[in-house]
């Protein structure tokens, strides 16, 4: 009965797991589909009223980055207002200050907004911006951004010709890919995010999301589909979906480019996946029946579905590393690790490379440490899922911001450098000793298509545990 339960469990774990895999590979053929869709930028007929909202905590680094570069908009200054939604409670609120008065003096519309307690964290300090919002569209960057000059010049026009557009949203560049092997590895998971997976949904006419930042909403979207709310972690998740499922349309356009910057720590990484695997997952508990219920084609439906809980592949893996060894070492057991199902997503990872860089096989020498991270941080996220599930606290832990652009740089022995949970990097060693009992036993058992299963997790919980420790010793 137990071996019969496992077998269930097991199966159950990797068909589901097999739903998301295939997805991935559902969302390549919708990318290549639409591929050569063009939305070419019509032109500025008249010249609205815009909003720039900057959130910031503690962000004594890259705040007069993030001023400067806004102050440089392409824009009239008569029709462009700069807010700065300031939570801090370091030096950085004087910093502000100071940028501020400087950049009124030379005829900005330009204001900090401070507050004493940080209630509904970023969701609440954008709500409380638009209540003094003076444009018709707000757009947003986070503290690590730093915007071309003529990005409102190549979003606001698409606004004036459609009625119903909420939402643009623009591909993140990297101010610092070459800074390291793991930043590498990070932009290549953003590029095959914002290259196929936002241009396939946005193209296919399925549910997208607005990122939190490089972006810009129509103000009355916001307010139509209820503002800013605080009950999730992920509070641009939650209003994309809330303003897709009344009507609004969203537009990705992956050739207008918003420049950040990559965690160069392997704890920031962490709980920065930490936030977004516990922010989507709330989301997906909060909106998944008006998903469902929502009045368009099924394929629609659950596609919504899939992109809101897609963080579930990591409670899924887990579950397999798990189950597989003791039932790799149970007597009558028939185990065969799906390993075809880490397929979908390299493929997806090279189709961004080639899309977007001249380069791209060069890059593609990072994809190995990009499949470590994604399997190594699976007992992070784990734990950040359950947290969602089980309706624990709501803290919003912000990823700290560096100033890292070029490879001398560092981001050591500077303020907010993190201190990891010990906890699960303890967990994350215990794991790699399993899996490597998993290839011992695959081996013993002569069942030799299951050795890179195990090899996988192995070599993932490994690396993000050296990572950790390495990145640890340096702070």
């Amino acid at each position: 009965m137990a071996l019969l339960l496992l077998q269930v469990v097991y199966s159950l774990a990797a068909l589901l797991l097999s739903v998301y895999a295939l997805n991935s590979l559902v969302t390549i053929w919708l990318y290549w589909r639409h591929r050569y869709d063009a939305f070419p930028c019509p032109p500025l007929l008249k010249v609205p009223t815009v909003t720039v909202q900057l959130p910031i905590y503690n962000e004594l680094y890259v705040v007069a980055r993030l001023i400067k570069s806004i102050t440089c908009l392409e824009y009239p200054r008569d029709k462009l207002q700069i807010q700065i939604l300031d939570d801090s409670t370091d030096e950085t609120t004087i910093i502000a200050r100071k940028l501020v008065e400087h950049y009124r003096a030379q005829g900005f519309d330009i204001e900090l907004i401070h507050r004493s307690t940080r209630q509904g964290f970023k969701g609440g300090a954008l709500r409380e911006g638009l209540r003094r919002a003076k444009g018709e569209y707000i757009a947003i960057f986070d503290a690590d951004f730093a915007p071309t000059s003529d990005f409102l010049l190549k979003t606001i026009p698409y606004f004036l010709q459609d009625s119903q557009l909420g939402v643009i949203q623009t591909r993140w560049g990297h101010l610092n890919s070459d800074y390291s092997a793991f930043t590498r590895a990070q932009a290549i998971a953003l590029d095959g995010h914002f290259a196929i997976e936002q241009t396939a949904r946005h193209r296919a006419g399925l549910f997208m999301n607005f990122n939190g930042s490089g972006g810009v909403w129509r103000k009355a979207c916001i307010l139509h589909a209820g503002n800013w709310q605080d009950d999730t972690v992920c509070e641009d998740l939650d209003l994309s979906y809330r303003a897709q499922l009344i009507g609004w349309r969203f537009l990705f356009l992956p050739d207008v480019i918003s420049p950040a910057e990559i965690p160069p720590q392997a704890h920031a990484f962490k709980r920065q996946q930490f936030r977004w695997a516990k922010g989507s997952i709330q989301c997906t508990i909060k909106l998944w029946k008006r998903v469902m219920a929502a009045p368009l084609p099924l394929f629609n439906r659950l596609q919504g579905l899939i992109h809101l809980s897609n963080y579930l592949v990591h409670p899924l893996m887990l579950s397999l590393l798990i189950l597989a060894v003791p039932l790799m070492h149970w007597p009558g057991s028939c185990l065969s690790p799906p390993v075809f199902l880490s397929l979908g997503h390299p493929i997806l990872y090279v189709l961004s490379q080639w899309d977007i860089y001249p380069d791209w096989q060069h890059r593609l020498t990072f994809l190995p440490p990009l499949t470590f991270l994604g399997i190594g941080i699976s007992l992070s996220t784990t734990c950040a899922v359950w947290e969602a599930v089980t309706n624990r606290r709501n803290d919003f832990q912000r990823t700290p911001k560096f100033h890292i652009e070029e490879c001398t740089d560092t981001w050591t022995n500077k303020q907010y450098t993190l201190t990891p949970d010990w906890l699960i990097v303890g967990g994350e060693i215990l794991l790699t000793l399993y899996s490597v009992c998993g290839v011992i036993l695959a081996l013993l058992n002569h069942n030799y298509s299951s050795v890179p299963f195990f090899l996988l997790y192995t070599t993932g919980f490994g690396y993000v545990a050296f990572l950790t420790i390495l990145h640890s010793l340096r702070n």
